[in-house]
């Protein structure tokens, strides 16, 4: 895999056991090759270089993350720890709970904020064994594409920190792309896992929406209908671990799904049989050169391993971002401080403001008639999965812009909307509930990443992973480390 301009020359890969995959993680425990300990430490030097760098850590745990490896080393000595996870390090969003630590969800009203109950995905990991390191950064209450808050300022990229991260899941991504541990957990309403992992060059999984439970804690209860909780890892296999871990049926979340347990293979194999549908545009989307030559050419890895790509899509409306999309979204995010006065959100961003505004003016005929529209567009999704087994598109229609901004304004010279027209292909996916991917397929002639995202039909997670695992084999992107990594 190489950048837009032909070169392959990238920084060698940090030493340290931060960025060790979760399965290299587990192998060298069983080697006694080192400790939780040694792990933990090398993570938490990561994390505050990386922190420095691209400003994506909000509360640190490190002293509770060393407690915590310090047991799991004695019980591994004594041949007493267990857990798929234990002894691994993973971080959380700061739109999910951790009980005990500030939640601030990027936001000045949650600064005195602390919940006293764990998201069910941490209780989860907890019990897997996994040791939590810190929360990371995300925008307000995950309103935009970006992590930037005015609680925690701008998120920057590793790869170049001059670019954004990406987000609201943005310090989540930015912190595995860096070598900070291979797991975090990220969330998703209208692109958050998949944009932020698109943008540094990871493997971001958005679930089928009620597959990973939300509650008891998600702050706050912005996109009810649209968000999702799922992994942004480095390797596929890492993600599927912790998918079988945190997906769960949990009463106290009416949107999950009473599914049992579930295992993913991620043997990588040939791809015979599988039907791929794939959009360059969805139809509608303007889309940058550089994305457009990355995906026609991950097209043909597709191909070469089997697969039967053809070039097909849901058909979706052109008018879905203004009369489906926004009147949800904007809505549901208004819902969600709709105790709030005007002088409560003073201290947040105009932009954030502006939607929230937005979003009141919408009427509740508004909102059912875009929840009709949304219905339409899920029956396109039912229709296309008819002929074919998954969808593959672009992720993002561009790579990193400059950071500190929302988003960009024109795409190869057409105008689109700055704050979501420029992701054109993860929030339909929202809006249908659909599981999907984002992998790494290439980089621009400014050597930022470029992501092929992998949607498939309600709960068939196992074709993601298996297209997936495939395009990993082929072209694996793990290899690849970002400028800003501690070596």
């Amino acid at each position: 895999m190489i950048d837009g301009s032909g070169r392959a020359a990238f920084p060698p890969a940090p030493t340290g056991l931060g960025a060790l995959s979760a399965t290299e993680i587990m192998a060298g425990y069983r080697r006694k090759a080192f400790t939780p300990r040694d792990v933990v430490d090398d993570t938490i030097a990561a994390l505050k270089a990386t922190d420095e760098a691209c400003n994506a850590v909000v509360t640190p745990m490190y002293e509770q993350a060393r407690a915590e490896a310090d047991r799991l080393t004695k019980e591994m000595r004594a041949g007493d720890a267990r857990g798929p996870l234990a002894g691994v390090p993973v971080t959380i969003k700061d739109l999910v709970f951790v009980a005990g630590v500030p939640a601030y969800a990027g936001s000045p009203m949650n600064t005195a904020f602390v919940p006293d109950a764990d998201a069910a995905v941490v209780s989860a990991l907890k019990a897997s064994g996994a040791i939590i390191t810190c929360k990371t950064t995300t925008c307000e209450s995950g309103y935009k594409l970006t992590a930037d808050s005015p609680v925690t300022g701008v998120t920057r990229n590793p790869w170049n920190p001059g670019r954004t991260s990406g987000g609201s899941s943005g310090g989540a991504a930015a912190a595995v792309a860096a070598g900070c541990g291979p797991i975090a957990i990220g969330t998703d309403g209208v692109g958050s896992i998949r944009v932020p992992s698109s943008f540094c060059g990871v493997f971001g999984f958005k679930p089928t929406f009620g597959l990973v439970p939300r509650s008891p804690g998600f702050s706050p209860p912005s996109w009810a209908s649209l968000a999702h909780t799922g992994p942004i890892t480095r390797t596929v296999a890492d993600a599927a671990l912790t998918l079988e871990i945190i997906a769960a049926y949990d009463l106290r979340d009416a949107a999950s799904l009473p599914v049992s347990a579930r295992r993913f293979d991620t043997d990588a194999g040939r791809l015979d049989g599988i039907r791929i549908g794939a959009s360059a545009d969805l139809g509608y989307a303007a889309v940058s050169p550089d994305v457009c030559a990355a995906f026609g050419k991950a097209l043909a890895i597709l191909d070469s391993w089997g697969a039967q790509v053809t070039m097909d899509g849901p058909g979706l409306d052109p008018g879905i971002l203004e009369h489906t999309l926004k009147p949800i979204a904007f809505t549901e995010q208004a819902a969600a401080v709709a105790t709030k006065t005007t002088a409560d959100l003073a201290s947040s961003e105009a932009d954030y403001r502006n939607i929230v505004s937005a979003g009141r003016r919408y009427s509740g005929t508004d909102y059912i008639e875009a929840s009709y529209r949304r219905g339409q567009a899920r029956s396109a999704f039912v229709k296309l999965f008819e002929r074919v087994d998954a969808l593959v598109t672009p992720t993002v229609a561009v790579t990193a812009f400059e950071a500190g901004q929302i988003g960009v304004g024109k795409i190869d010279g057409r105008e689109v909307d700055p704050h979501l027209g420029w992701s054109p292909f993860t929030w339909p996916i929202n809006l249908a509930g659909l599981p999907a991917a984002t992998l790494p397929c290439g980089f621009d002639r400014d050597g930022m990443p470029i992501g092929l995202q992998v949607i498939a039909p309600w709960l068939d997670e196992p074709t993601i992973f298996r297209i997936a695992a495939a395009f990993e084999q082929a072209q694996p992107w793990a290899k690849f480390w970002p400028r800003v990594a501690l070596r």
